[in-house]
């Protein structure tokens, strides 16, 4: 992936400050105030992070100025982590800026962010679609449908009845309305056995393990228990000698209290609570009705002391407590949490299925009971999974979820696999490869999805194991899911073989732009200040002074004649790296240079001035702001304050003013130095 730094990056050492707003602008229509509000005026450099671009792409009034037209493509920046050609940082910031979730939100006018952040002039539409693709699990019911019965079935795809077979006319039946190019993310079982259903072997009786009531992280753990309580996010096993929470097992939605399973697992944590490592795949191995121990009632004193004893350094996790609990609903958007009495810890229902959140009203007063089996946000929630409110049991996430009567299991795997529609069918989308459990496995991954720079280093190596034949040119589309720091999302990654190895799409630029806030909006605004403070040794004044010098070596014709032996300060406009000022001595320049001698000394420095304000400083500007362009609707300006020296010895501040008319054009506007009060 190439990267093009900005060139305020090598800037980064200097006093460059960016340009300000007036920070009351926002009180003109409130005569008697002056400043009604604490200011927090600040001058930012911030890089946009993963989850940044998800909460951009996230934002309603962002949503509002992409349309449907260009839904996807601002979803794609989300999951992507880069601006497009149709998302432009410049259109899109100023709303992230303003979101809540923003670090800086808060922010008073007169503030400004300098923002780094990655763009790809041309995202290739592929990419677009496919990390919008929508998702399909393939369930139950498609598996007895993909069978032919709903006895003699298997939740599996086989030899004899294949996914590339069966999962075009599932999608058929399944997604209506699909438009031409629309593509899904279908997962699925598969196997290489064939299942029979000639013979029905007797089974032998079902023993509990008694493994559960001693963990320890990391341990590999062999389970036969039985599903106490569902949840959207995996369910609570029970053996005969305690419980623990599964999370996210590869068929979680097939599951229902009372299945028996046979695990085989390693011990997590998380949120100070046991629970079995991601992606494990459970066994069913019959059912059996369900009892629950008698719940524990809590004062508030105790879940105060429980919540403070599992959080002390060293203690080890919890392990499932049935509970159970009186307490008020609050509903906020998606959020649900139960206030209880006593207390400021909250029920926090985990996983909760669309049955669930319906008995659960917000503001309404339930008694309910359920496994409290983590606690989250330091303390502030019981992570609870809920059994029953009040008369009412949950025993699937799903209310018409059907009864597993599957009599035959075989060994499976699960899948991924992309679709793509044609206007009439699904067909499994061409040059487009997904990474699977085991994938993610193989590449050593925790959990199902990858993060940080991992795609990078793992995508090339993958696509060459499965693609040993490449040839020259070949483009693959990888798509996996990512975790941005706050939620896992999908994305895809162009790819390009060169004959040797797999490239990413190297479109992708680093950028950086300015955005002020003034009178209550964020706008883009390059604008800058530039200060160069006298003397010796001062960053940005040797820097911008000693391009002043160069340039003047570099493009006045005799130039070199103009420059010290030292090459460090010149004398056709006056500029000094070595001073970090603009010598204006009539008498040291015509000493260094002889074409100055017939020359009054007022005309000297009238032309040294005349030089530096429209020749030598704009050229300076040019090469340390290549990119620097004007904005529509934007007065793009570059202030620079610095220091002359005159005839009289004397060291005086000046500021000069240029309008940015082109791409790294500067206008002359203005310098303080030809006011009479200057002078």
């Amino acid at each position: 992936m190439k990267k093009y730094i900005n060139r305020l990056a090598i800037l980064s050492g200097c006093a460059i400050v960016l340009a300000s707003c007036d920070d009351n602008a926002w009180n003109d229509k409130l005569p008697g105030f002056e400043e009604s509000r604490p200011s927090n005026v600040q001058k930012i450099d911030y890089t946009l992070t993963a989850v940044d671009y998800k909460t951009l792409a996230d934002n309603s009034s962002n949503k509002s100025i992409a349309g449907s037209e260009n839904a996807n493509a601002l979803k794609a920046v989300g999951t992507q982590g880069y601006f497009s050609g149709a998302i432009t940082p410049e259109a899109y910031i100023p709303a992230l800026l303003n979101d809540p979730k923003f670090p800086y939100f808060s922010l008073s006018n007169g503030s400004a962010v300098n923002v780094t952040y990655r763009i790809a002039a041309a995202m290739p539409q592929q990419v677009v679609d496919l990390a919008a693709a929508t998702k399909y699990t393939v369930s139950e019911a498609d598996y007895q449908t993909v069978w032919g019965s709903d006895e003699d079935y298997t939740k599996s795809f086989a030899p004899s009845h294949t996914a590339a077979k069966s999962i075009p006319g599932i999608l058929k039946n399944a997604i209506t309305g699909a438009a031409d190019g629309d593509y899904v993310i279908v997962n699925y079982n598969t196997s290489d056995t064939d299942p029979v259903f000639d013979t029905k072997p007797e089974e032998p009786e079902f023993e509990l393990s008694n493994v559960l009531g001693s963990l320890s992280k990391g341990s590999d753990i062999e389970i036969n228990g039985y599903v106490a309580a569902v949840s959207t996010q995996g369910p609570i096993v029970t053996d005969g000698a305690g419980s623990v929470f599964v999370y996210q097992p590869t068929n979680n939605s097939d599951l229902k209290i009372g299945d028996q399973l046979s695990v085989s697992a390693t011990v997590d944590s998380y949120n100070y609570g046991f629970q079995i490592q991601r992606g494990s795949s459970p066994e069913v191995k019959g059912s059996r009705t369900v009892s629950y121990p008698a719940p524990k009632t809590w004062t508030g004193t105790e879940i105060d002391a429980f919540v403070a004893g599992a959080m002390a350094s060293g203690a080890a996790p919890i392990t499932p407590v049935y509970s159970k609990f009186t307490g008020k609903v609050i509903v906020s958007g998606n959020y649900i949490n139960i206030e209880l009495d006593g207390t400021t810890v909250q029920v926090s229902p985990y996983g909760a299925s669309n049955a669930l959140k319906a008995l659960l009203p917000n503001g309404a007063t339930v008694t309910f009971e359920g496994y409290v089996m983590a606690i989250a946000s330091k303390g502030k929630y019981f992570n609870t999974i809920i059994t029953k409110v009040g008369d009412s049991q949950i025993s699937a996430l799903a209310a018409n979820a059907p009864a597993s009567r599957a009599v035959v299991n075989v060994p499976s795997v699960n899948e991924n696999a992309v679709y793509k529609f044609d206007g009439s069918s699904w067909t499994v989308a061409p040059s487009t490869a997904i990474l699977s459990h085991a994938d993610y496995q193989a590449m050593g991954q925790k959990y199902d999805n990858l993060s940080g720079t991992s795609p990078e280093t793992l995508l090339p190596k993958y696509l060459s194991q499965k693609y040993p034949y490449a040839v020259t040119d070949e483009t693959v589309f990888a798509v996996y899911y990512y975790y941005n720091g706050s939620e896992t999302v999908t994305r895809c990654d162009q790819y390009t073989f060169d004959g040797t190895q797999w490239n990413m799409f190297d479109g992708i630029a680093t950028e950086t732009a300015q955005f002020v806030r003034n009178k209550g909006e964020w706008k883009y605004d390059p604008s800058l200040t530039i200060e160069l403070p006298a003397g010796k040794g001062q960053a940005s004044s040797t820097l911008y002074f000693q391009t002043c010098v160069d340039w003047v070596k570099d493009n006045v014709p005799d130039g070199a004649a103009y420059v010290s032996s030292y090459g460090n300060n010149e004398y056709y406009c006056g500029t000094s790296a070595y001073q970090g000022n603009v010598d204006l001595r009539p008498g040291a320049a015509k000493e260094a240079y002889a074409g100055y001698a017939s020359m009054t000394d007022d005309e000297v420095v009238a032309l040294e001035k005349q030089r530096f304000e429209t020749e030598v400083m704009p050229g300076a500007l040019a090469i340390l702001h290549p990119n620097l362009k004007p904005v529509d609707g934007v007065d793009v300006k570059v202030t620079i304050n610095f220091y002359y020296y005159n005839a009289e010895r004397k060291t005086l501040p000046a500021t000069i003013i240029y309008n940015v008319v082109g791409q790294a054009e500067f206008e002359f506007v203005s310098c303080t130095w030809n006011d009479t009060a200057a002078k």
